[in-house]
């Protein structure tokens, strides 16, 4: 004797019915609008670094293959790799000078900024908000009005060595314009906001009831701070690191302003092939040995400090 159709006889379930109780179904339900939410909200992000970031970088690699000129009937795609090592062998120094002067500025900002951000962590109270917006209000001005205003106050008769040079405490013929001095001071001066900023973060969200701790425990103030406050702040100090060497690497605002010949950045290389030269393959080249040897030295330092640090870092960065 045969079921049938749609017949609910125990063993012979019809195909398609969902049997479950009505509280698994809804469960099961509010588990696909919650992906579907989470999906939704990486949609924007992930748009806009495709848009602004992984299409223009095809761009600049793909731009980089090509051989030609402007003048002579356009670039062609013809795999050009020697754009690299012509690019390599043409500004080596410049990107050595560059990765120094960025390393060197990038040690100063963090030896002015950690004391800083320390003392308004701990010591500010309820003028926190106050005295660390008292570090970033200079950085409202523009970048390029900062840095030629930096060329002024270390001129050769500036505000700083002219009246020194007037009473006979420096020789007439003492410079720090146009030397790599300059330069370095400008880059950490003009970057200091981008070490501070993670540094004080990362200090701010420590709790104060481990240094009473460890001061139970009869640690020094320079023990608790060495034993708990610091290591608790490299997340901090990683992402200060990266917000300032890798942007800093990259400055030709700086060396072109407050430098000379012997100070010649990669930034200045590849503005000058792009907008005076016009040698786009080459500028491109020059782009993406940049940004591989930055990924390379972030990666390195990443991985020395352990992965679990480095994505803290990344969130107290951002």
């Amino acid at each position: 004797m045969s079921e049938a159709p749609g017949s609910s006889t125990p063993g012979l379930i019809p195909e398609g019915v969902d049997i479950r109780p009505p509280a698994r179904q809804g469960e099961r339900a509010l588990a696909r609008r919650r992906r579907m939410t989470a999906y939704g909200l990486l949609l924007p992000g992930s748009a806009y670094m495709l848009i602004w970031f992984l299409i223009p970088l095809a761009i600049i690699v793909y731009t980089s293959l090509e051989s030609g000129g402007i003048f002579s009937g356009g670039y062609s795609f013809t795999w050009e790799w020697s754009n690299y090592t012509e690019g390599w062998s043409q500004f080596r120094d410049a990107y050595v000078r560059s990765v120094v002067y960025a390393g060197l500025a990038t040690l100063i900002a963090m030896i002015l900024s950690y004391p800083m951000s320390y003392w308004i962590a701990f010591y500010g109270g309820k003028w926190k908000s106050t005295l660390f917006m008292m570090i970033l209000v200079p950085f409202f001005v523009s970048f390029v009005i900062r840095t030629v205003q930096w060329g002024f106050i270390l001129g050769d008769d500036g505000l700083l060595f002219g009246p020194l040079k007037n009473i006979g405490l420096l020789p007439q013929d003492f410079r720090v314009l146009q030397t790599k001095y300059a330069v370095i001071a400008g880059i950490a001066y003009n970057f200091l906001p981008f070490t501070a900023l993670p540094l004080y973060v990362s200090l701010e969200r420590i709790d104060r009831r481990l240094v009473e701790a460890a001061k139970d425990l009869y640690a020094t103030r320079f023990q608790a701070f060495r034993k708990v406050v610091l290591p608790l702040t490299y997340p901090g100090i990683f992402a200060a690191i990266i917000l300032t060497f890798v942007p800093a690497t990259g400055d030709y605002v700086n060396s072109s302003i407050l430098g000379g010949p012997s100070t010649f950045m990669i930034g200045q290389g590849i503005q000058r092939e792009f907008l005076q030269s016009l040698n786009y393959p080459l500028a491109s080249a020059l782009s993406v040995i940049l940004m591989i040897g930055m990924l390379i030295i972030a990666v390195g330092y990443a991985r020395a400090l352990g992965t679990e640090d480095a994505a803290l870092a990344a969130g107290a960065g951002g």
